[in-house]
């Protein structure tokens, strides 16, 4: 089943389309190209890299290097002479300058081909990276780990927002169940002078729930817009109010954002 492609699997691909791998590893990877259509458009995108690369134009050395190329040499003749009764005849001077200069421009073909390679395997791993913070081309999600506002307490929450939907996720593990006409009240905390109305103690209330008797939630609901300008938020708090009426907000925070 075609999927994403695993991070080991990079080098593989490098290696494949460089002809660095073994017999082994170049049999496993045939099998596995075979099978996986994301990994064959991977290999086909980066060998287009390396194909680009090797087409680069010769290009001139610097002023240096090629002023160092052409100063006159020794008289090679003169010396294979007195070492030898049939010496090779030394190349003109016009082949020895092209040889210099197409090795040259081959190295900076080389060296050229492997940034490309590089940066193919780097926007690989980016373009993983940002599907996965923003699923469906959306805006990454804001996420708000929630910890005892008091030492010793084990209760945590998680809020994880899609800002693009105003949806949030949360998810809760060892929060005292409640009595009957009690709920948990989850509070969006924003900045002074905020263009939203909040209560007496700077905070909007969010969403109301319950646990079960192990102490865990887990609920889907909306937020307000001002998660659109993650800014705005500062915190994020879980308090006990009564059910009627829990935009009272009497309740200290049990859980807390904590920076």
């Amino acid at each position: 089943m075609a999927g994403s492609i695993l991070p080991e699997h990079l080098e593989l691909i490098a290696g494949y389309v460089l002809g660095n791998l073994d017999a082994e590893e170049y049999q496993a990877f045939e099998q596995l190209l075979a099978t996986d259509p994301t990994i064959a458009a991977e290999v086909d995108q980066m060998q287009k890299a390396w194909e680009f690369s090797n087409g680069i134009e010769e290009i001139a050395p610097p002023t240096h290097l090629r002023n160092a190329i052409l100063q006159p040499v020794p008289d090679q003749v003169a010396v294979n002479q007195a070492m030898s009764a049939t010496p090779a005849p030394t190349p003109p001077l016009t082949e020895r300058v092209k040889t210099q200069w197409f090795s040259w421009s081959r190295a900076i073909a080389a060296t050229a081909a492997a940034i490309a390679l590089a940066m193919s395997i780097e926007n690989y791993r980016l373009r993983n990276a940002l599907q996965a913070a923003r699923p469906d081309g959306q805006a990454a999600a804001l996420t708000y780990q929630l910890q005892g506002a008091k030492p010793g307490t084990a209760a945590t929450a998680l809020v994880i927002v899609n800002p693009e939907k105003l949806e949030a996720q949360l998810t809760t593990t060892n929060l005292p169940p409640l009595p009957p006409g009690k709920v948990y009240a989850l509070w969006t905390v924003v900045k002074q002078d905020a263009p939203v109305t909040v209560d007496i103690k700077g905070a909007v209330l969010t969403a109301t729930f319950t646990v079960d008797t192990s102490g865990k939630a887990s609920q889907t609901f909306l937020v307000p817009p001002i998660y659109r300008s993650e800014e705005i938020v500062t915190n994020v708090a879980i308090t006990v109010e009564d059910a009627a009426a829990p935009q009272k907000h009497i309740g200290s925070p049990i859980v807390i954002t904590k920076s």
